[in-house]
């Protein structure tokens, strides 16, 4: 009875009789025309030949050579096709990347790559105490000529920059006490919050000018569009107050964050919008609250977590010209619209300590021992 086993070389079934298995020890492979042991001999397992199928080799010896060569040209032509489909994937991928390394060119038909909410345009600063150099700098104003201040918490000295981060002068206030609070009028006039009290310097030189007239208790401050301040307070409770230009006291919100919220806050930071609106920060309470320019609260965004949305550790704001909320946390900085609803996420280098927005809606952060500058995206 005709029986057939694999060739163990090629792959390609190879026909013997079984009842010339004593005289004859060996059949050859028509295919890669090797002579081989039969499976009875070789301990290995046999098919019979299907009844059904006529399976045609050639009559020759050369016959089963071009079949032989046939197989093998049919597996080189698809190892090629395996081979060249790898090379292909590994140059695609070597060209992107390529492509989004900063300081390489894109090549010619690769698609320009869309940028990220908010994009790095400058950094500067180094951990030291040297002029240029910061250790642990945590608050950050700017003027209307693109002046930059930066206050270091411990320590009272505040250092000022050009637009393009050049030094150029530092002054101190108090260094026995932390740095609460900086801000700064467009004309160079900065304030400072130390001890709990709200003093007024020359943004050059440091100068004293004088104190605004309020009892003591101040833990943040930021400016208005219109010239004014709003401060936190939190000596008994954590008020909201809101200054004119003239320092005068026009409105003050009365346990701001804790009458919404039910529970006391020990940590408020402040923001406004151009419109007069006031974003409050409370860091005990995780969340955003905001008000009305009449001082009439409005709603609340954020809760302790770990989500889209949530804070852990929150620890600065900021509202840019659009009027969307930016809020700084130990996950990066997230970005909410005027109203609350959660945006995007991007991650700064280092904690953003401090932030503050310019006229050309740039975004500056402190970041203890850096500052850096960010171009926002139009969404």
């Amino acid at each position: 009875m005709p029986k057939t086993f694999d060739c163990p070389k090629c792959g390609g079934p190879v026909r013997y009789e079984d009842d010339v298995v004593g005289a004859n020890l060996t059949a050859r492979c028509p295919y890669c025309d090797s002579s081989l042991q039969v499976p009875d001999h070789l301990g290995g397992t046999f098919r019979p030949v299907l009844s059904q199928i006529n399976i045609q080799f050639g009559a020759s010896k050369s016959g089963g050579k071009s079949k032989g060569w046939l197989w093998l040209v049919l597996i080189l032509v698809l190892g090629g096709v395996i081979l060249l489909s790898l090379v292909v994937n590994f140059a695609v991928k070597s060209i992107a990347s390529r492509a989004t390394t900063p300081g390489r060119t894109k090549p010619a038909g690769v698609k320009e790559q869309p940028h990220a909410f908010a994009r790095e345009v400058l950094k500067f600063g180094t951990e030291g105490i040297g002029p240029g150099m910061f250790t642990d700098a945590r608050t950050i104003a700017v003027d209307g000529s693109g002046i930059i201040y930066v206050g270091e918490y411990i320590g009272g000295r505040i250092q000022v920059f050009d637009h393009e981060g050049k030094f150029i002068a530092q002054w101190n206030v108090d260094r026995k006490m932390p740095l609460r609070g900086l801000a700064v009028s467009r004309k160079g006039t900065v304030y400072v919050v130390q001890s709990g009290k709200i003093s007024r310097h020359e943004g050059e030189t440091g100068q004293l000018l004088g104190q605004v007239d309020y009892d003591g208790g101040f833990d943040d401050i930021t400016m208005t569009a219109d010239g004014g301040l709003v401060a936190a307070w939190r000596s008994n409770r954590d008020d909201i107050v809101r200054f004119n230009s003239a320092g005068e006291v026009v409105r003050t919100i009365q346990a701001a964050i804790s009458s919404a919220s039910g529970d006391s806050e020990l940590n408020m930071r402040v923001a406004v919008d151009g419109l007069g609106n006031i974003y409050a920060l409370g860091s005990f309470n995780n969340g955003v609250f905001k008000f009305s320019p009449d001082g009439k609260f409005m709603t609340r965004f954020g809760s302790a977590g770990d989500q889209p949305g949530q804070f852990r550790a929150p620890s600065a704001i900021a509202v840019d010209g659009k009027g969307r909320v930016y809020v700084s946390d130990v996950k990066g900085v997230q970005v909410f619209d005027g109203n609350g609803r959660y945006l995007t996420v991007f991650k700064p280098e280092g904690i953003a300590s401090g932030m503050v927005f310019n006229d050309r809606n740039e975004l500056f952060i402190a970041s203890r021992k850096h500052v850096l500058k960010l171009i926002i995206n139009e969404p």
